[in-house]
């Protein structure tokens, strides 16, 4: 008898609406937040953000980022200041998407998209290089590479958490613009903010300039 009330579980289970989705078909929608694969972004001039200054690599707490950066060549600079990063990798079989990289980095270079689903075939692939992180030069939108699941607006609001509230959290900079502009994107407008914001203070970013209320 205990077969056939297995069955019967079985049956009745099979005229009931369904909660799953047909993954991956179908997904879920994901949070504007969400800490997903990194992209290394550019100034709307097309020079890169990305000075080489390794901090991203020091409070990285698994060790999975490697930067090497090296003099700007006087005739053609890579970025606006005297340096650049020559070597940039990071290492997705290590890196736990803390966003830690992206608090501590001084120009913004790095932030993080919302993907996050990769369906790598060997070791190598997973260690991702400058080439492949670095933002499109044309279109400032992150690169899609062959075994990255890409779905509509992943990549549309790289790290918004970070816009969210000034530095430290604090709710006295909500909606105020303290970010550069971005290739392809121009100056983002701030996030809403986890305390003391509003969905009116984050449009409203008139009297803010680029880079500052740091």
């Amino acid at each position: 008898m205990g077969y056939f009330r297995g069955f019967a579980v079985t049956f009745r289970k099979m005229f009931e609406r369904r909660v799953t989705t047909s993954y991956p078909q179908q997904k879920r929608d994901k949070s504007a937040r969400l800490h997903g694969r990194h992209v290394l972004n550019r100034y709307e001039d097309g020079m890169e953000k990305c000075i080489g200054c390794e901090l991203c690599a020091g409070v990285c707490p698994a060790n999975c980022i490697y930067v090497r950066g090296a003099d700007n060549p006087p005739d053609d600079p890579v970025s606006p200041g005297e340096r650049y990063g020559f070597v940039y990798e990071i290492n997705y079989l290590r890196c736990i998407h803390c966003d830690l990289c992206v608090e501590a980095c001084p120009t913004e270079a790095i932030t993080e998209s919302k993907l996050f689903e990769f369906s790598f075939t060997n070791r190598s692939d997973a260690v991702y290089t400058k080439d492949e992180l670095v933002v499109d030069a044309a279109t400032g939108r992150p690169q899609h590479l062959p075994w990255e699941d890409w779905r509509p607006g992943e990549d549309e609001h790289t790290s918004a958490w970070m816009r969210a509230t000034s530095p430290s959290g604090d709710a006295t900079y909500t909606g105020r613009v303290s970010w550069s502009g971005e290739l392809g994107h121009g100056v983002r407008a701030p996030e809403v903010g986890q305390a003391g914001g509003s969905s009116t203070d984050a449009g409203d970013d008139s009297g803010d300039e680029p880079g500052g209320d740091a």
